[in-house]
């Protein structure tokens, strides 16, 4: 049995596979990690158990100290060179984030097709894989809250919006929701332009993943949780 955790940067998502298919999956915000605990107590037969965590070395103690049964079992996956038909050209392989990782790892798992690879999160990252499994880089986008926030704070007049998606919006609370995801759906298609493959796709996971979907004129695909799925391809492969 295989237990998987992503801890974010606002929340911990996590998954029990047993080798076929997801068991069970959850999540709990940082500050409710000590939730974590009872996991070990409902799934004591974990065999392997894989963190990837972008939240900071507090963040990852935390949860360690949750899981103290799986201590022999638990490790910190950490982005590399190349694995599970992924090879990570970044200038420096190590210093890319530890969920877009996973979520290059989880969605070549999915297609062998060249793909744009979209996680719409408190961050929004666009990363481009090839065919061949080549990462080729990538965009770092504050994600639509963050872009609310932004207006909200820094700005005299304008509000954190609460408003609707309009191609012509006729309102500032419109007009502010529209600019955000018109922003970030122009940025993946601007990504997936560039992918010059006819069976090209483009695979989003996160909070905000449908919505961006939504608003896509290009073929795509939301998942639950690619980071996830590309950490049990590790644990699989290991």
């Amino acid at each position: 049995m295989i237990v998987c955790l992503d801890s974010g940067n606002s929340r911990i998502k996590w998954g029990v596979h047993d080798g076929r298919t997801w068991l069970a999956q959850g999540a709990v915000a940082h500050a409710d990690a000590p939730q974590l605990a009872t996991l070990p107590r409902e799934w004591p037969h974990a065999v392997k158990v894989l963190l990837a965590n972008v939240a900071g070395a507090e963040a990852a103690q935390r949860i360690r100290e949750q899981l103290g049964a799986w201590q022999p079992m638990f490790h910190e996956v950490k982005a590399e060179a190349r694995r599970g038909g992924v090879t990570n050209h970044y200038k420096n392989p190590a210093q890319l984030g530890v969920d877009r990782w996973c979520a290059l790892l989880g969605a070549r798992a999915q297609t062998s097709a060249a793909c744009v690879v979209v996680m719409a999160g408190t961050a929004t990252t666009i990363d481009t894989l090839d065919a061949q499994g080549n990462f080729l880089g990538g965009l770092i986008l504050p994600g639509l809250d963050l872009m609310h926030r932004a207006l909200a704070r820094d700005t005299a007049g304008l509000p954190f919006a609460n408003g609707h998606y309009s191609p012509l919006p006729r309102c500032t609370d419109d007009a502010i929701v529209s600019g955000a995801i018109e922003a970030q759906a122009g940025a993946i298609e601007r990504a997936f332009a560039r992918l010059a493959a006819s069976d090209g796709r483009c695979l989003l996971s996160g909070g905000n993943a449908a919505l961006l979907a939504a608003h896509l004129s290009i073929p795509c695909q939301v998942f639950e949780n690619l980071p996830l799925e590309g950490l049990r391809q590790l644990a699989t492969e290991n």
